[in-house]
């Protein structure tokens, strides 16, 4: 038997790697957080939106979407469930749900505007720096990304709460650092979007 043969035989023994099914567990829970948004959003703004009981409801729907962020990405790098949905389904979810809050919390007076335009604006640049590089590769996310992430979360959870005046130092300091990461990391992804993009035309040109 030749090599050529052998190699043959080898490769054709060699079972093919099962395609991962796009129905999996993450993501039902990425469909599932996007289908919590609008529920998010009819508790905010039930009566009024400043119902003590209803501003609770709200805060448990966000705070249940939120986990499931973590969640799914987690099952889908350990059990090996990543598929393309996910990676494009997965981060609009996440910023349809960070984008809802904060839209709702700046319309009912809550938020001031500045700061929800703040964070929006990032993520929009961010998108758009992404199909920018998108031909030279993809910039993976940091783990100030991750902060940040984490931090808008805990911020907005403080001002969905109903706690009343006494919990507004802790609700700014706890945005005050969202929106530090929020830039920072915007600012770093920029750097690594154009350090990405020359290298890619250098060994284009090359």
């Amino acid at each position: 038997m030749t090599a050529d043969g052998a190699a043959s035989n080898s490769a054709a023994a060699r079972p093919e790697p099962e395609a991962v099914p796009l129905v999996n567990i993450a993501n039902i829970l990425t469909v599932s957080r996007l289908a919590l948004v609008p529920v998010f959003l009819v508790a905010l703004f039930w009566a009024d939106g400043h119902d003590t009981l209803w501003r609770w409801i709200a805060t448990g729907v966000f705070a249940i979407a939120s986990i499931t962020d973590r969640i799914d990405g987690d099952l889908a790098r350990k059990r090996g469930l990543v598929t393309d949905f996910g990676k494009v389904a997965d981060p609009i979810a996440d910023k349809a749900l960070t984008g809802a809050a904060l839209v709702g919390l700046s319309l009912l007076g809550d938020l001031g505007w500045w700061v929800t335009w703040v964070i929006i604006g990032r993520e929009v640049a961010v998108t758009l720096l992404r199909f920018w590089v998108i031909r030279h590769g993809v910039i993976p996310a940091s783990r100030g990304g991750k902060i940040k992430t984490l931090l808008q979360a805990l911020a907005i959870g403080l001002y969905l709460l109903p706690f009343g005046a006494w919990a507004d130092l802790p609700r700014w300091v706890v945005m005050g650092a969202a929106l530090i990461a929020t830039v920072g990391t915007g600012l770093d992804y920029l750097v690594r979007a154009v350090r990405l993009r020359a290298a890619g035309r250098a060994k284009a040109n090359a």
